[in-house]
């Protein structure tokens, strides 16, 4: 599979998932050891547990739009940076709603099996300008270091 392969393959899992929630297709695009793991869960989910997270955030946020910022790919492996515009419109992940139209920045570095399968996502939010955004406690990095 070449590089802009991988991307492709990246791209059209996002805009399954995330934009349309066509969740059944893109479990297709994953292979049977699909592993999630991310910065906000405590532990890696499989396929099904995966596919019930995005369905779960996209009730809470309906208006939820996934812009690919930048896709990047070298050897197995694709990094992306995204953004996701939306607003809570039910309580998601602890979290309350609000009428506020957030913008959350987010890195997904992707693995591609021999197969050509979405393997693996490991995926990092900014989830300080994210609570920021929704009127939050937030605490500087430089009080997260202190004892």
């Amino acid at each position: 599979m070449s590089l802009d392969d991988m991307k492709r393959l990246v791209r059209q899992h996002i805009e399954l998932s995330w934009n349309k929630g066509r969740l059944a297709l893109a479990e297709q695009l994953q292979s049977k050891d699909f592993l999630y793991k991310s910065s906000f869960i405590s532990r890696p989910f499989n396929s099904a547990a995966y596919c019930r997270m995005v369905q779960n955030i996209r009730e809470a946020m309906p208006d939820l739009e996934v812009v690919v910022e930048e896709c990047i790919a070298e050897g197995n492996k694709v990094v992306t940076w995204c953004t996701l515009i939306g607003s809570i419109q039910k309580p998601a992940l602890g979290y309350p709603p609000s009428d506020k139209v957030l913008s959350i920045s987010a890195m997904a570095f992707w693995t591609i099996n021999s197969l050509g399968e979405v393997q693996e996502i490991c995926t990092m939010f900014d989830m300080e300008s994210f609570r920021a955004q929704l009127g939050l406690s937030t605490q500087h990095l430089a009080e997260k270091a202190l004892p």
